[in-house]
């Protein structure tokens, strides 16, 4: 069983701090709404439609993965409104 190695705040810091820096490049453009899974360790991160895909493949190629989990142009995985990211049109 997998176990997290560092608390919520820094697996939050770490994994805000990788998406702004290197990741959020590399999936925004029509990826609008998905989930990208990142591993706060190594930076590897995997795109999905879901939480749970992104983070299955992510495992398979980081199996000791520390995974922290976005929603590309949202400011959390689970919305209870409709606010976003994005600017309107």
């Amino acid at each position: 069983m997998r176990q997290p190695r560092y608390s919520k705040e820094e697996f939050a810091r770490r994994g805000n701090a990788l998406y702004e820096a290197q990741v959020r490049q590399h999936v925004e453009d029509g990826n609008h709404g998905k989930i990208v899974a990142i591993d706060i360790e190594t930076g590897a991160f995997e795109v999905a439609d879901t939480p749970m895909i992104a983070v299955d493949r992510l495992y398979e190629r980081e199996p000791n993965a520390q995974p922290w989990v976005i929603r590309i142009g949202h400011r959390a995985v689970f919305r209870f409104g409709s606010r976003s990211l994005s600017k309107p049109v």
